[in-house]
């Protein structure tokens, strides 16, 4: 192959396996090729990805080092998709009553849960994350993307035990502006005593859901080391959670004028984060 071919298939195969590291031993049996070769190839790579500003690739020395490749969106694109979120959350038919939207759209359409899983991915890359973590809920989609690009497992937790899912801990936790008391149960094959999470979900009002999962981690001794929101809600000020990380804020819902107030997270910044 020439090197043009070589660069190109080194993009393609580092960039659909983000955060998976490949020894230049890999490369080099699958191209026949020098490892001088592919040293230079892979800085090409590297050259070629920081120009159009659309992740970077990250090269370690020694015996257990290789490549990989680090997710990043620019800071374009991730102005671009806060903007296209609120632009949709502003649609005054999404309004369901009692401050609810509907957002199901949103969250289940795949370019934007996979630039939200590369804003997440940066925000909480580095780490040392073993599992990212959701509940059963509209989160899953984005939850899955910043798994793939931290090359994490993903672990559900869910609203009810299943026989599939073998011995399962369970505790009760108080959700939403009423406080009801509802359950969540997590198997305890899916998780390692002791490791580091983080935790993703689609919607946060006062946090009561987030607040659940992190009791239900500590029971496995798990440590939060990151939690993001893609849409947060300002009401109410005091949240039963005090670090997350949102994309989109939700304001007030005016349902008699059919006004929702919806803004991005300013603070966002691809390559401040990285």
């Amino acid at each position: 192959m020439k090197r043009i071919e070589r660069v190109g298939a080194i993009i393609k195969i580092l960039s659909e396996n983000p955060g998976k590291q490949y020894s230049l031993s890999y490369f080099c049996d699958m191209f026949q090729s020098a490892k001088s070769s592919i040293s230079e190839d892979i800085h090409a790579a590297k050259q070629i990805l920081e120009t159009i500003d659309s992740g970077m690739i990250e090269t370690t020395a020694g015996a257990g080092g290789g490549v990989r490749f680090l997710p990043c969106i620019s800071d374009t694109d991730t102005a671009a998709l806060l903007d296209l979120i609120c632009e949709k959350l502003r649609d005054k038919s999404r309004i369901l009553g009692s401050g609810f939207l509907y957002t199901s759209d949103i969250m289940f359409d795949s370019n934007i849960v996979k630039c939200a899983g590369e804003i997440f991915a940066g925000r909480f890359m580095g780490l040392g994350a073993d599992y990212v973590v959701t509940i059963e809920t509209k989160g899953i989609p984005v939850a899955l993307m910043t798994a793939h690009m931290l090359n994490l497992p993903l672990v559900v937790i869910r609203r009810e035990s299943k026989i599939s899912e073998g011995s399962t801990v369970s505790i009760n936790y108080i959700s939403g502006p009423s406080e009801r008391i509802q359950k969540m149960s997590l198997a305890k094959r899916a998780v390692t005593s002791g490791s580091k999470a983080i935790i993703i979900d689609d919607f946060m009002r006062a946090g009561g859901s987030i607040k659940g999962i992190i009791e239900m981690l500590s029971e496995f001794e798990i440590e939060i080391v990151g939690t993001g929101v893609v849409i947060a809600s300002t009401e109410p000020q005091k949240k039963k959670i005090s670090d997350f990380f949102p994309l989109i804020y939700l304001g007030s819902v005016d349902e008699s004028n059919k006004i929702i107030e919806v803004f991005p997270n300013s603070l966002i910044s691809c390559k401040k984060i990285l």
